[in-house]
């Protein structure tokens, strides 16, 4: 009688994806937060999406310097240990050991283990890195806005910064468009100025002109910034009567990348052909096709 052989899987053979943890690679099932964390009470954490593309140089990591300044700059506002040296060097060792060349990369830093209490005085502070492969779609699906009931958190309550407590405005608000249809939430204001969406800035087209949405309680988002010096594009605050009326629409973000719009509440879009170029024009960028914008890479 001849025995069946049940083939194991490559996969329960692969190896663990590896996090960078307070200095250390280590598995990424490995590490566990106590209870009396800080940051889970409380929100005292701050983080960033980076992305890593592959070239024809090998993988490279576009704007991380912008990234981590970013990151920096929330650190501070709670008084956390925050060095981007360090940071950077985590970074890279964790692309590495996964062998990641698309790649998200989320750098978290936060308050961990200590009394309840809102002070974070002695509370330890903590650092981790994770990176995991992306598929990159040039052009993904064309998203549908919902014009969010909830408000942006305004900038003189809550700094526009990657604060981890922050996000739960924007969790509230893709909650409810999502109940509606919709694929994301789009913030507007008292006075119906466009704020952004729930993690990804705002542009339209209007007669071939490509304006950039402006307001202070917007992320001031690298994706955006990186669009407005390719394009030259105009920056400047923008209604949502305005925004209906676009010829196209579309968000930008580290993860979003340039998402077309298809659709904002019952206004249609037909087409983005000048999405569709920024499109392409992003990606060649990202991979270091232009010359003019390589120093934007950190190779791998």
């Amino acid at each position: 009688m001849t025995a069946t052989v049940t083939p194991i899987s490559d996969a329960a053979h692969a190896p663990k994806p590896q996090v960078w943890f307070d200095g250390a690679l280590i598995d990424g099932d490995a590490p566990q937060a106590g209870l009396t964390t800080h940051a889970m009470h409380y929100g005292s954490g701050v983080f960033e999406g980076v992305r890593a593309y592959a070239t024809d140089d090998g993988a490279a990591v576009f704007r991380l310097p912008e990234h981590l300044e970013r990151m920096r700059k929330g650190a501070e506002m709670f008084g956390l240990p925050f060095d981007v040296e360090q940071t950077t060097e985590a970074v890279m060792a964790t692309l590495r050991a996964n062998h990641h060349r698309d790649a998200y990369i989320r750098p978290l830093a936060w308050f961990g283990e200590g009394g309840f209490g809102l002070d974070v005085e002695g509370h330890t502070p903590h650092l981790m890195v994770a990176t995991t492969a992306t598929q990159v779609h040039l052009n993904g699906t064309r998203a549908r806005l919902g014009v969010g009931k909830w408000r942006r958190n305004p900038a003189d309550s809550l700094p526009p910064l990657k604060l981890c407590g922050a996000y739960v405005n924007s969790i509230l608000a893709k909650r409810e468009a999502k109940s509606r249809g919709f694929d994301e939430a789009l913030f507007t204001d008292r006075d119906g100025n466009v704020v952004e969406c729930t993690g990804a800035n705002v542009f339209m087209v209007k007669d071939g002109t490509v304006t950039a949405v402006e307001h202070r309680d917007a992320m001031p988002g690298i994706t955006r910034d990186t669009l407005l010096q390719l394009t030259g594009a105009q920056s400047r605050t923008v209604t949502l009567a305005e925004l209906l009326e676009a010829d196209e629409v579309f968000a930008c973000g580290t993860a979003a990348e340039v998402a077309p719009v298809s659709r904002i509440e019952d206004r249609s879009y037909a087409d983005n052909p000048v999405t569709r170029e920024l499109q392409v024009l992003y990606a060649r960028v990202v991979r270091g096709q232009e010359a003019s914008y390589r120093h934007w890479l950190t190779a791998v």
